[in-house]
């Protein structure tokens, strides 16, 4: 189940697997996630080309792709996805998605931006901010996202 070049590799990540679609966010992948799926949501959204992460063998049965995820930690299960999927997160994808909605990052306008961020951010960082079109939120390039990308970094990527 390895990536093709070309074609951006999508995942479904069941209710257990909320910190795992965030960093997979983070390297750049369409990774949905919600806490409750109500009926048959996560059927349709796997039967849509997306690859189903699990912790749950009776579920991951039940679809082509998907990938059982057996740890419980974090780092284990990024390296299973790594590994099961062959995903490479180059570089130029990381943080362009919103960890929040999973939806594209945009490049925010310099008129909106200073609006919403703090103005040592917006003078340090004008070119480099990032918004979500969807729930509005606003990223740059901080401390917080240096320490992503270390943890990044330490897990091979």
């Amino acid at each position: 189940m390895k990536e093709v070049a070309g074609m951006e590799k999508r995942f479904v990540a069941d209710a257990m697997l909320g910190k795992l679609s965030k960093w997979l966010r983070v390297l750049g992948y369409d990774a949905h996630h919600q806490s409750f799926y109500p009926g048959d949501l996560l059927d349709r959204l796997a039967q849509e080309g997306r690859t189903l992460l699990s912790r749950r063998p009776q579920t991951v049965e039940k679809h082509l792709h998907a990938l059982l995820i057996r740890s419980d930690r974090l780092t284990e299960q990024i390296q299973e996805v790594r590994e099961k999927s062959g995903i490479t997160a180059p570089r130029s994808k990381w943080f362009t998605r919103c960890l929040r909605c999973n939806v594209r990052l945009r490049k925010a306008t310099t008129e909106k931006t200073r609006e919403n961020v703090p103005e040592y951010v917006f003078h340090e960082n004008a070119g480099e901010i990032r918004f979500c079109p969807s729930c509005g939120r606003f990223f740059w390039p901080g401390t917080h996202r240096a320490r992503m990308e270390k943890q990044l970094e330490q897990w091979g990527f």
